[in-house]
């Protein structure tokens, strides 16, 4: 029987159904046996997402046209819909939700209309002066606004919900217990939602002692197969993903296949209430969070790109003299060779050309791939040991930037050797991966550079792919730049 042969059951027949022989899942004609990852088009699709755009445009061209007093109408609804996605985006009005609500969003949507409004109507009153608002004109604009703005995107979102229910998205669910089945319940009677339970992950499973809803899976390569089968685009923990067994092995194998992590909350102690985050995101009363963050939505991935690209180029221009002074000190301090070329991991477990101002010369390649630091070398100059320190050797990489094999903003890239030694001792360490490398990370602004607790540094690499933000990387970058002036380095 394969996961799409799974029958829906009733919510009252939630934990007392008949009993199912393991799941017999095979690959799709041509698959040969191969986990072929959905590309990110595949799973989230761009249409809600310009949905809300144009819902919020619409709601800066009523307020403008609707509000008296407000002077120069067409140059305002031109400056107002060109700063609104980017302060909704870094809100997070924009981000993937299974419960939205456009309530919920008005106190938001009342704040950034507010600082949009303001903002823009002291620029337009500066180029012109007669151009100027009243006070009443500014407040009952960001009303309107706000307010248009929360009635148009639950239009969109009552027909998101009208389509979700038509066309349901494949899921796993990923547990054990009642948890797992009520939700599973839950999932087929409020198809609104939009996700379709085909299978339940659980590698600890024992056999058949007790009777399934759902086929259940139990090897990563079930998995793999199932999830290429029917198309999964969800995967929906029912507890904690640190408590469930090999968590690490499934969040990178789903990851790699571009599915959306979801943590459910089944129902904590009381004493444990005040260290779950907060949020308004639920399934049927269950509340849910995203675990693999915001980065595997399309537009997310297109605006952190965008961000390191014109970043990196400014940068670069910004730095050149700089770094002519410091190819100039390595070529007449350690002679011929200024740039050191190695091969590191980068997304998806993909290999590219890492760039630095070399500060040290090895022996040979096999050292380069395989010494794990060389900050105490004695062979390292005065010279070497000043562009580590400050990290000065690190500006190439901004070419790395450009090209996009690095982003500004990531888990720092490892060497091969070591990247296959890690990922066996440190579960987690692989799954750091799923985001585009960086020449800065949340690990580093904690001062885990050098010969530090690997263990560490991919909690801090996972939390910060998890939690990932626009203006998280604007307050790393900001970390980063004030710890030069300590000289750190590694």
């Amino acid at each position: 029987m394969t996961t799409e042969s799974a029958h829906a059951p009733h919510p009252s027949q939630a934990t007392a159904v008949q009993h199912r022989s393991a799941p017999s899942i095979h690959p799709p004609r041509g698959a040969a046996g191969r986990s072929a990852p959905l590309r990110p088009r595949d799973v989230g699709g761009r249409g809600p997402v310009i949905g809300l755009v144009v819902a919020d445009t619409l709601a800066i061209g009523a307020a403008v046209a609707l509000v008296p007093g407000v002077p120069r109408p067409e140059l305002l609804f031109v400056l107002l819909a060109a700063v609104q996605p980017a302060l909704h985006g870094c809100r997070g009005l924009y981000r993937a939700s299974l419960s939205p609500s456009a309530l919920a969003e008005l106190p938001a949507l009342l704040g950034l209309a507010l600082i949009q409004w303001f903002a823009v109507t002291e620029v337009v009153a500066a180029y012109d002066s007669r151009s100027a608002i009243g006070w009443a004109a500014l407040g009952s604009a960001v009303a309107v606004h706000a307010l248009l703005a929360c009635a148009a995107r639950g239009a969109v979102f009552h027909g998101r919900r009208r389509r979700a229910a038509r066309r349901p998205q494949s899921a796993l669910i990923v547990g054990r217990g009642p948890v797992a089945h009520q939700l599973t319940a839950a999932l087929y009677e409020h198809s609104g939602y939009g996700l379709r339970p085909v299978g339940r992950v659980d590698p600890g499973h024992p056999g058949a002692a007790d009777p399934e809803p759902l086929p259940v899976l139990v090897t990563p390569e079930d998995v793999s197969r199932a999830v290429i089968q029917n198309s999964v685009r969800h995967a929906v923990f029912t507890g904690p993903p640190e408590a469930a067994p090999d968590t690490a092995a499934l969040v990178e194998l789903f990851s790699q296949h571009r599915c959306r992590l979801w943590t459910v909350d089944g129902g904590a102690a009381a004493s444990d209430a005040h260290r779950r985050p907060q949020t308004a995101e639920h399934l049927w009363g269950f509340s849910v969070q995203p675990l693999n963050g915001g980065l595997h939505r399309p537009v997310a991935r297109a605006a952190k790109r965008a961000m390191d690209a014109l970043l990196a180029a400014l940068a670069l221009v910004a730095t050149a003299p700089l770094m002519a002074v410091c190819a100039l000190a390595v070529r007449l301090s350690d002679g011929p060779g200024v740039i050191f070329r190695q091969e590191r991991i980068g997304l998806d477990g993909r290999p590219f050309t890492l760039l630095k101002f070399r500060t040290i010369a090895p022996v040979d390649e096999h050292e380069s791939a395989t010494r794990w630091s060389v900050a105490l070398d004695q062979r390292m100059s005065v010279t070497g040991g000043l562009l580590r320190r400050s990290s000065l050797d690190e500006l190439p990489q901004l070419w790395n930037v450009l090209r996009g094999d690095m982003s500004l903003v990531g888990p720092r890239p490892e060497r091969p050797y070591f990247v296959a030694k890690f990922s066996r001792a440190h579960p987690g360490y692989q799954a750091r991966h799923r985001m585009p490398v960086g020449i800065t990370g949340l690990a580093q602004i904690n001062g885990l550079r050098g010969d530090t607790s690997i263990e560490d540094r991919a909690r801090f690499d996972n939390h910060y792919i998890d939690s990932w933000s626009p203006w998280q990387d604007v307050c790393i970058l900001a970390r980063t730049a004030a710890s030069l002036f300590r000289l750190g380095g590694s």
